[in-house]
């Protein structure tokens, strides 16, 4: 596999930026807004990753297809139907169903219309790069837990209390919408922020961790192939 190496220093480069992220993730926080240093982190792991994709399809193609003349633009096929997708490998790299079923069969198994990760992925690393940095948008929600003895009972946002209504045998005051000052029951209330892509919705760290994760697993399932 000629380009392993450069697969490789990516993946760990990515990583490594990914730690120093999660640092800087707790600081704008506080600050309420994403930091631009930290859209540069987020932008550059998802070149680094798309860029192991691209390395992926040129070694897919000399390995498998080395009689076929090569696309002025080679590119991981990531597509949304099985058609779309049968007709893209067929175009640019003919032959390899036939030379081997394997990676054609771990490519199919990645593509969006099997699990959307992948269609998110592509869309996001797009935005980046022609539409300027990806927005995040900050998001709160609060949860309240009341505890008593061995039950417990939690509410969210949206849920609003009247009068005359009790949890586990307090009354809840409709002016702050917790329990009335008691030392029977405990009250937990969790304030949970984040920060999410505005393209798709999905919390910024996670989404990043599993496309860091998935790609590093598609790398390994296509090495010892190609």
């Amino acid at each position: 596999m000629k380009r392993a190496s450069s697969i490789e220093a990516l993946l760990r480069k990515s990583q490594t930026v990914f730690a120093d992220l999660k640092r800087a993730y707790d600081a704008s926080l506080h600050e309420k807004h994403v930091r631009e240093d930290l859209k540069v982190d987020i932008k550059n792991i998802f070149e680094n990753l798309r860029s192991c994709l691209d390395y992926l399809a040129h070694d897919i193609f000399e390995t498998h297809c080395p009689s076929a003349k090569s696309p002025d633009r080679l590119y991981f096929p990531i597509r949304a139907t099985a058609t779309d997708f049968n007709q893209a490998v067929s175009r640019d790299y003919p032959g390899l169903q036939a030379t081997s079923t394997v990676v054609f069969g771990i490519l199919e198994s990645v593509q969006p219309y099997r699990d959307p990760w992948l269609g998110q992925f592509n869309r996001l690393n797009n935005d980046n790069k022609h539409q300027d940095l990806v927005e995040q948008t900050r998001t709160e929600s609060r949860q309240v837990t009341v505890s008593r003895g061995g039950g417990t009972v939690s509410w969210g946002q949206g849920v609003t209390f009247g009068g005359g209504v009790s949890v586990m045998g307090v009354p809840i005051d409709p002016r702050t919408q917790m329990l009335v000052p008691n030392n029977v029951a405990q009250t937990q209330v969790i304030t949970w922020v984040d920060f999410l892509f505005k393209d798709n919705g999905m919390s910024v760290l996670p989404f990043t961790e599993t496309s860091l994760k998935n790609v590093e697993k598609i790398y390994c399932d296509l090495q010892p192939h190609i």
